[in-house]
């Protein structure tokens, strides 16, 4: 299944790249999700909770960065993710995009995803409806971190790679399904 979303954010693209591959900053924008390790460099671990009404679920994702492109305002992840009561998972390959547009920035979402188990008889008729929504809970929560960075003495951000797109990216291919119903 194939999902694009595009959102802005009031920032120029280096401060939009920056913030976008700072994982620590990035996850908090992520409902449910936690970053439990930095395996490396170019690779993180993390969970990802779900609740779906009286259900809960937690999906443990391991995040490889497979390519960076700075200049080009380009990242493509890789997410694996399972449940951790192996009902299911989903595999996913994130291209992030990051343009100047009036105002700030355009970042476009590409995901191809792969839903696996009882995860997919849920997920595969609502995936694309919910993905709008969680795409801008994610830009709101990104417009409010670099607002208050306009507001703040600048601060030495060390890009660490595409995590947040990927788990955003994650988060709707798991979520999504459960929330249209």
């Amino acid at each position: 299944m194939r999902l694009e979303n595009t959102f802005e954010v009031p920032a120029a693209p280096e401060a939009a790249w920056a913030l976008l591959n700072d994982v620590p900053r990035v996850v908090p924008c992520l409902p449910g999700a936690e970053l439990t390790d930095v395996v490396g460099p170019d690779e993180w671990r993390a969970t990802v909770h779900v609740r779906l009404g009286p259900i809960a679920m937690q999906f443990l994702a391991d995040v490889t960065r497979q390519e960076a492109d700075e200049a080009a305002g380009r990242a493509v992840l890789a997410v694996k993710a399972r449940e951790a009561r192996g009902r299911g998972g989903a595999t996913a390959t994130i291209e992030s995009s990051l343009s100047t547009v009036e105002g700030g920035t355009q970042v476009s979402l590409v995901t191809d995803l792969a839903l696996q188990g009882p995860v997919a008889q849920y997920g595969r008729g609502v995936v694309g409806s919910v993905a709008a929504e969680l795409t801008r809970q994610f830009a709101d929560c990104l417009a409010r971190q670099l607002a208050a960075d306009e507001q703040s003495p600048p601060v030495e951000v060390k890009p660490v790679g595409g995590l947040g797109l990927a788990l955003r990216g994650l988060w709707h291919s798991l979520l999504r399904p459960f929330r249209g119903r």
